[in-house]
């Protein structure tokens, strides 16, 4: 005897939904040759809808216009007519400059005055800084100072960059200007789901509609180790979680799949379940969603059309009967921690922030 796997995209739908409420005897049986009119408001699914949003960002004030110096900077420090005590040309004296790193306490080292604090000084304010430091073994310093490398402050582009990788800004950058720096973004680039990360938390920011609508108040500055994220469209899943055997993602069929195609996918439990109230949290952008609560057993009873769900979708299925939203966001909300990386950013942002 053989057993043929069929891939879930090659099911008809009639044979998921039957494979899902097998058994399901509080459904009405509907008579062949029944015609019913389920368009409209009336013959929905949906019982309940509500939009959603988060609070948009404070934009902090603007950073200082000129560079502050950190740790990992490298300086050239130049003494005017004593070579000896800035810092190094570069291997047997050549013409290369090696400049002198600022440490990670902030601090520059240089032969007589040894450790100078440097860090968060302007290249002038450093400047002044060492003039002042070398006064006391140099009659009249003559002090220059001078960025070779600027190391301080990083900025990483990932995902969909022609050009991802980890740059340092050099100046104050706007996040227009950083994202200019990853030489454009792949055809595949999914912007619904693009993320400014700072401080391992997702900002409320939508570069959808920064880089779409040109909103410019999305054009947020930047900040040293911001991570700026943006996934592939190739790979669309909905998440389904609760009373499921297969609980996780599950993947959009060329961009489709319903609700009962979803729930088929990740298995009912055999008992304990209740899909009169099915949740739905669905993410538009970054700052805006949707809850829904799905009465599934409409679409089986005949009274309604299957619910098209949308990628990122977050399907809950209850045990039993839940409550309110807030109920069923406790009951759900350890399953979205585990997939927390993976989830759209206005999920992120609404539930799973401190």
């Amino acid at each position: 005897m053989k057993t043929i796997l069929v891939p879930l995209r090659t099911v008809p739908l009639c044979i998921l939904l039957a494979a899902l409420f097998a058994g399901c005897a509080s459904i009405p049986a509907v008579s062949s040759g029944t015609i019913r009119d389920i368009g409209g408001p009336a013959g929905s699914p949906v019982v309940e809808q509500e939009t959603v949003s988060v609070a948009p960002f404070v934009q902090e004030k603007p950073p200082p216009a000129n560079y502050v110096i950190g740790p990992n900077d490298i300086l050239f420090v130049n003494i005017y007519g004593r070579p000896e005590l800035g810092s190094p040309m570069g291997p047997s004296g050549g013409t290369k400059v090696q400049g002198s790193r600022v440490d990670g306490n902030g601090d520059i080292h240089l032969p007589l005055v040894e450790s100078v604090r440097v860090a968060g000084m302007t290249v002038v304010q450093a400047q002044e800084r060492l003039k002042d430091a070398f006064k006391t073994y140099v009659k009249e310093p003559w002090v220059v100072v001078e960025m070779v490398e600027y190391r301080s402050k990083p900025l990483y582009l990932l995902g969909q960059f022609k050009a991802a990788g980890t740059y340092y800004m050099d100046r104050p950058l706007n996040l227009l200007q950083g994202i200019a720096l990853g030489n454009g973004l792949d055809p595949t680039a999914n912007l619904r789901g693009a993320r400014l990360i700072r401080e391992e938390k997702t900002l409320p920011v939508d570069i959808h509609d920064l880089l779409q609508n040109g909103d410019k108040k999305q054009n947020v500055w930047l900040m040293a180790g911001d991570t700026i994220y943006v996934p592939d469209d190739r790979a669309q899943n909905v998440f389904v979680f609760g009373a499921v055997t297969k609980p996780g993602p599950v993947q959009l069929l060329q961009g489709k799949l319903t609700l009962p195609q979803a729930i088929a996918a990740a298995g009912l439990r055999d008992t304990g379940y209740d899909l009169s109230s099915v949740r739905i949290i669905r993410s538009f952008t970054p700052t805006r969603g949707q809850l829904l609560v799905v009465n599934t057993n409409k679409v089986m009873a005949g009274e309604a059309l299957p619910f098209p769900l949308m990628e990122g979708d977050i399907v809950y299925v209850p045990k039993s009967g839940v409550g309110n939203w807030n109920d069923a966001i406790n009951e759900i909300l350890p399953s979205l921690q585990a997939v927390s990386a993976i989830l759209n950013p206005f999920v992120q942002i609404k539930f799973l922030s401190d």
